[in-house]
């Protein structure tokens, strides 16, 4: 198979019910946006991180992967048979079952934390802002189970915490504001 197909040359691209739409379709923006925050996710793997941390990140990966899946498939036409791309409540209480583990590590927040630390929590603040993003463009979208958003919405929180967590553990001064 080749990675170029041609068929998106002129701004429009097929969903997995087989329905075309324009790139600039609602829908099509919020699948890019949490394939931007997936690619966030890869890159701060890429720095040197705990290996907890790494593994957590990985997990957030796949359930990106699969949100962006659902999101590609108005019709549910894969979601059935492919049980790979579920994401439902039980990830939600995952991720904050997660930010809860994290934040007993660190001290309570007093005031608002300016982004940066080391070069992986300024990602991590960067993936955050990108999850943001993403669940607004859902939000526009309104068709969603509200899973989706749930699970937007906790991940940006648990992003933030992992931030916060690698400046700590680096020995880094958290900057207020």
């Amino acid at each position: 198979m080749k990675i170029y197909t041609r068929t998106g040359d002129g701004g429009a691209t097929t969903l997995f019910d087989g329905t075309r739409i324009a790139k600039s379709d609602p829908r099509v923006d919020a699948y890019g946006e949490v394939d931007e925050a997936n690619a966030f996710v890869g890159a701060i793997r890429a720095e040197t991180l705990d290996a907890d941390i790494d593994d957590l990140l990985g997990q957030v990966q796949r359930d990106l992967f699969a949100l962006g899946s659902r999101l590609a498939d108005p019709a549910e036409r894969i979601a059935d048979r492919v049980t790979k791309i579920a994401l439902g409540p039980a990830d939600v209480t995952k991720l904050e079952e997660w930010i809860d583990k994290y934040e007993a590590e660190l001290t309570p927040l007093r005031r608002f934390i300016l982004p940066g630390g080391t070069r992986a929590a300024a990602a991590l603040h960067v993936a955050r802002t990108v999850c943001r993003r993403a669940e607004r463009r859902m939000v526009a979208l309104a068709v969603l189970e509200v899973e989706f958003l749930a699970y937007m919405n906790r991940l940006s929180d648990l992003l933030f915490v992992l931030a916060r967590v690698v400046t700590h553990r680096a020995g880094v001064a958290e900057a207020e504001w």
